[in-house]
């Protein structure tokens, strides 16, 4: 099965720290006079911090300088981390450890593809960080999700054509990005909303033992030769 890779996102897949940037937007919202809910929140899923930003000025039609807008980020970003360094083994979410100790057998490489600019130190934090072959984040990359470049990047690292990479995402935009990159994208969480990925799972304990040997194999058969299908 060393033909195939894997990119797992690290929000909402791995561990659960949407929880921690919704506390540290709704902070920054609340300095500016901006409205901000769990519904604005899901708009910031799987895109850069400073696209966040943009987005939540938007919802206040808000508009500031980019020195403004470097403090702000700076600020959001130092509450998000007194979060962050609290974190342990138990933030890891159902199914995470079992799906890596079951890739390790299967002999298939995986790294993680974030917008985070923290996803080493949150990998760090969860003692998960020397189990990924390789780390591609918001450090590594110049275009946020939907653009495909940190799959791509991901798909280099895995030394693997884009084609043989299976991505698992919580957000619309890292599926959109993982579809664009030609890759087999798994959607964890909501079906609906995620409806464009090939397969849908609402966690990863969801995952059936035999995915990677028979179910994507099944998936290759009935496509062109490398290419997985995407919706």
């Amino acid at each position: 099965m060393n033909d195939i890779g894997v990119i797992f996102d690290l929000d909402g897949v791995i561990v659960d720290t949407a929880k921690y940037h919704f506390l540290a937007w709704k902070t920054l919202a609340i300095q500016l006079g901006i409205p901000f809910t769990l519904a604005d929140n899901e708009r910031l899923k799987g895109v850069s911090r400073s696209q966040s930003l943009d987005i939540l000025l938007d919802i206040g039609n808000l508009k500031l300088s980019d020195e403004e807008k470097q403090a702000h980020l700076k600020e959001k970003n130092a509450q998000y981390l007194e979060y962050i360094y609290k974190m342990g083994t138990e933030e890891i979410l159902p199914g995470v450890t079992s799906l890596l100790d079951h890739l390790d057998t299967l002999g298939i490489a995986y790294v993680l593809g974030s917008a985070s600019r923290n996803a080493a130190l949150i990998l760090k934090q969860v003692n998960l960080l020397e189990r990924f072959a390789g780390i591609v984040d918001g450090n590594n990359v110049s275009k946020a999700k939907p653009d495909p470049e940190v799959f791509l990047i991901g798909a280099q690292h895995l030394k693997l054509p884009a084609t043989h990479c299976v991505v698992f995402e919580d957000a619309i935009a890292g599926i959109d990005a993982a579809n664009a990159a030609q890759m087999l994208s798994v959607g964890i969480g909501d079906q609906q909303t995620l409806s464009a990925a090939t397969f849908n799972f609402n966690n990863l304990t969801e995952i059936p033992s035999d995915f990677f040997t028979k179910v994507i194999s099944e998936n290759r058969k009935h496509n062109e030769p490398g290419l997985y299908k995407t919706k």
